[in-house]
Parts: structure tokens; C-alpha cells; sequence
């Protein structure tokens, strides 16, 4: 019973994988055809299933892009990013949808350090630096397995700077990963999908206007209160935004 139990979900995992192919190959064929809305239904029926992925959300991006939607093709270029740090064709593609965008918001100095940080060490994502950390880890383990079974002195010395480096490697690889989990975790970042709203300095409809943004800007949010939160933008401005004007990336 257990065995055939086992095959009806292998099979019904197949099936599935199988119509999720197919539709994102229908939804391709619309996208080419100029047919965006209805492209745009099939890639969401396939985010729906939870089989998300950065070519998916690239293509969701670029549908919306199409139609002149500039907050959705900016918030899926974005979200097509956090699976895909090193896409260069999504990268692109966001550059010229922020251009449609309303606001030049100037980004406040960074340190030398955050910007290493950001050229550097986030061209990988936490996920794709705990795989190095895993690459790493086997080989400071072979290295440390030769240098134990080798009887040469010269090899000897050799596969045990190895594994002392790769295991340097190793904890300096474990140390960011941990940095760039917690920065994606905590940075709460998202998009404004209202045309013009608002930017208040306190959470109420009756609060002063301290400024305003528009379609497609960038925000991170800092907090929330009822149906409010807390926003800085790059320049360091804060503000209260209504909660239903912006979406999480």
C-alpha cells in the first residue's frame, strides 16, 4: 500500500511539474505575440503554485514593462534580483523601468564598507554563498585527508596550507553569509504601486504632508501601525505611507 501511495505522488509531482512547463511555455508564446495581459494571468497562475523563480519573475517584470506599468515591472525586476543577484539581463531591464519612474531620489553617501558590500559580497545571494560554504567545507576536508595520507614532506606541506586556507575561506564565506541572511531578513524593502501618494509625519489621514512619491519608487520599511508604515527612502527622508499604496518585495 505504501509503495503504490508513493508512486501516485511521483506521478502526480511529474504530472504537475509537466503543466507547469507547459503553461510557462503558453505564457512565453502570448508574451511574443504581444498578447502581455494574458501572459501575465499564466505567469501568476504559476507564482500561485509557489514555483517561483527568477526567470518567472523576469518575464512578469518585462510583461508589466510592456504594458507601461512601471511599479509591478520595477517590483518584479526587483524580486527577480533577490533569487538572482548576478542576472544581467534583469539588472538591465530595471534600469530602464526606474527611468519611467517620477522620482530621482539621490541615494545618501555610502561608506567604503557598504559599498564593497554592495559591488562585491551582494553579487551573491545567502543562498549562493551557503553552497560555497559547502564547497568550501569538502575541500578543506580533502586537502586535510591528503595531508594526512601522504608520506611526501613537500606535498605534505602543501595540502596543509591548503586546508588551513580553505578553512579560512571557509569561516570568512560563513561570517557573510550570515551578514547578507540578516540583511535580507531585516531589510524589509518594497515598491510603490499607488500613481502619487502622500508621505505623512505621522500615521493618521489628518497628519502633515512632509513629502510625496510616486509609481515605482523604492522604499524600506521600518515599521507599522494599523494601516500605516514607516518608510525611509534612500535620501534618509522618513514618513508614514498608507500600507495598501506599497507592496513588500
Amino acid at each position: 500500500m505504501k509503495k503504490i501511495v508513493f508512486l501516485l505522488l511521483i506521478i502526480a509531482s511529474y504530472t504537475s511539474a509537466q503543466n507547469v512547463d507547459s503553461l510557462f511555455v503558453s505564457a512565453n508564446g502570448l508574451y511574443k505575440n504581444g498578447k502581455f495581459k494574458e501572459a501575465i494571468e499564466q505567469y501568476k497562475a504559476i507564482e500561485s503554485k509557489g514555483l517561483v523563480s527568477s526567470e518567472l519573475y523576469y518575464n512578469l517584470g518585462n510583461s508589466y514593462y510592456k504594458l507601461n506599468k512601471v511599479g509591478p515591472s520595477i517590483y518584479f525586476y526587483e524580486k527577480a534580483l533577490k533569487l538572482d543577484p548576478l542576472n544581467k539581463d534583469v539588472s538591465t531591464n530595471l534600469v530602464f523601468a526606474k527611468r519611467l519612474a517620477l522620482d530621482n531620489i539621490e541615494a545618501l553617501p555610502k561608506t567604503i564598507f557598504q559599498k564593497f558590500n554592495k559591488n562585491y559580497l551582494q553579487k551573491l545571494s545567502y543562498n549562493q554563498w551557503a553552497v560555497l560554504i559547502v564547497v568550501l567545507s569538502v575541500l578543506a576536508s580533502l586537502f586535510f585527508l591528503m595531508f594526512y595520507f601522504v608520506e611526501a614532506s613537500l606535498k605534505k606541506r602543501i595540502y596543509f596550507i591548503a586546508s588551513i586556507f580553505s578553512f579560512l575561506l571557509l569561516l570568512g564565506s560563513f561570517f557573510i553569509t550570515e551578514n547578507q541572511y540578516n540583511l535580507s531578513k531585516n531589510k524589509k524593502e518594497a515598491i510603490v504601486f499607488a500613481s502619487k501618494t502622500s508621505i505623512k509625519n505621522a500615521p493618521t489621514l489628518n497628519a502633515e504632508e512632509i513629502f510625496t512619491l510616486h509609481e515605482g519608487a523604492k522604499v524600506i520599511v521600518l515599521d507599522a501601525i494599523d494601516d500605516w508604515k514607516k518608510i525611509k527612502i534612500a535620501d534618509g527622508k522618513l514618513g508614514w505611507i498608507i500600507a495598501s499604496e506599497i507592496k513588500e518585495i
